[in-house]
């Protein structure tokens, strides 16, 4: 029998209490705000967040103070409990970062922080196993693709990272950035070893390394030229030059050291490093070359231009040998400023990353948009697109503007803007920044990076929304936490 429950009757509440937290935080520096609580109510834990990074643990109803404890001088977005009100996780999104705390016996479970800014940049380690990260913020930082956690940061770079890569032996990490260095990390005792400088100051777009991790090639977007450097020594081989606009890519053959370099004055140079002097291949091209990547087997040239094609060449022959027209599969949204429809958007996007598979069958392609596409390299036919999210967050995610922002007027984005002359921030075409002093911003959804595992098995790309992995593994992850006594090699 359902007994119905009666809505008309009256609740009252009643203060038993009032307690003033700002005597525990020691503020002297200002006002602090009060932004992430939480209460655990079988354990009657109260945890507060506030501005300044700092959080409070009470045990109420008398609020006494048991824990004063701060994470940085950001402030604290988020706090949640687990089940058993042992663990406290807080996050802070101002330095992205996420934080378990056991309370009880005052240690941290977890401590992670990714990237605060884009990531620009990826690369897989020879065995697949980890994957490293270049970002705006001017860290590289190294992932376990097991676990998805990052171990280890590297803050040795003055400005945003746009170069990285792994040598052969898996050892050492190397990568190039604005500050006009390139820097060599060590992976066992996690130190900056090597600092590889250019002869004038100039900002680096790119970087390369050789299959047996001796030589590094870097390319400048200021002063169109490519640096080669010996890894051991640090000391500068050549200085190529030849180019006429900003290097976008460069790619060094597996088989020989010869260097394949993209740039925007619409030709691809090949230079071969390995004589007493550097001999030069031009290849023409009728748009700027944006991406370049050898195959596998060094057997062919993938190029990604600016009209929306990949093109294949042949690089003993400088032949080409297929074509991809790209444009009509490189889904774009509209964003929230734009004057235009998406549909005519699309005639000026283009493919800005490529990375072939293990076996080099296959090539995949991506650029600002949220799908990434995989194309079948002998009969150049597209398999298969992946959209990379649905978060209507970013911006460029849907194809007409939300009718919502839309008035008697026209787009309101575009109404708020130009309220005052003065402050107009619709952003220059191309540009890839947002002002975040702004009262509301929305990131452009995009793929910045990507690449193929050694293994075979899996991809991952540096996106708007952060790094991702997909794998053809979908099983559980061997954990050896999981392990008991009685498990034994004869057991199982």
């Amino acid at each position: 029998m359902a007994v119905e429950k009666k809505t008309d009757e009256k609740f009252f509440y009643k203060r038993i209490g009032r307690y003033f937290l700002k005597d525990a935080l020691n503020s002297k520096k200002g006002y602090i705000a009060l932004t992430a609580a939480a209460f655990h109510r079988k354990s009657h834990i109260l945890v507060t967040g506030f501005s300044n990074g700092s959080f409070l643990l009470y045990e109420m109803p008398n609020c006494n103070l048991i824990h004063s404890l701060s994470l940085s001088n950001q402030k604290i977005g988020g706090i949640s409990f687990n089940s058993t009100g042992d663990w406290i996780a807080l996050g802070s999104e101002g330095i992205g970062q996420l934080v378990v705390w056991e309370w009880q016996s005052e240690s941290f479970v977890m401590k992670q922080q990714g990237h605060f800014n884009n990531m620009n940049c990826l690369a897989y380690s020879p065995d697949g196993m980890y994957i490293a990260s270049g970002g705006e913020d001017g860290k590289v930082k190294i992932w376990d693709t097991y676990s998805g956690f990052c171990f280890v940061t590297f803050t040795e770079h003055a400005s945003a990272i746009t170069g990285v890569e792994f040598c052969q032996n898996g050892k050492a990490v190397v990568s190039c950035s604005v500050d006009g260095t390139v820097r060599a990390f060590d992976l066992i005792r996690y130190r900056n070893f090597k600092t590889y400088t250019t002869p004038e100051p100039t900002q680096l777009s790119c970087i390369a390394v050789d299959r047996s991790s001796e030589i590094i090639c870097a390319g400048s977007q200021e002063s169109f030229e490519i640096y080669i450097w010996y890894l051991k020594t640090a000391n500068l081989l050549s200085v190529l030059s030849g180019h006429e606009a900003p290097i976008s890519e460069i790619s060094i053959s597996p088989i020989d050291l010869c260097v394949a370099s993209a740039s925007w004055d619409k030709t691809v140079r090949l230079w071969n490093i390995g004589g007493s002097k550097s001999i030069r291949e031009t290849i023409t091209l009728t748009s700027d070359s944006l991406s370049v990547a050898y195959r596998p087997d060094g057997a062919e040239l993938a190029i990604a231009t600016l009209d929306g094609q990949i093109l294949f060449f042949q690089p003993s022959t400088l032949e080409q040998t297929g074509s991809i027209e790209g444009r009509n599969d490189l889904y774009v949204g509209r964003r929230e400023t734009d004057m235009i429809t998406a549909k005519s958007l699309l005639k000026s996007q283009a493919f800005t990353t490529l990375c072939y598979t293990a076996d080099g069958e296959c090539i995949l392609a991506a650029g600002r948009s949220k799908f990434v596409c995989i194309y079948n390299v002998p009969s150049k036919i597209l398999m298969k697109k992946f959209e990379i999210t649905c978060n209507l967050s970013f911006d460029a995610i849907q194809d007409f503007i939300n009718r919502r922002r839309m008035t008697h007027f026209g787009n309101k984005a575009l109404i708020e803007e130009r309220a005052d002359e003065e402050s107009i921030t619709i952003p220059v075409p191309g540009s890839k920044k947002v002002d975040k002093s702004s009262r509301s911003f929305k990131p452009e959804i995009a793929v910045t990076c990507i690449r193929f595992s050694p293994t075979g098995r899996a991809w991952a790309a540096t996106t708007t929304e952060g790094l991702l992995v997909y794998s053809l593994d979908n099983n559980l992850v061997f954990d050896p936490f999981d392990l008991d006594i009685d498990i034994t090699s004869d057991s199982v």
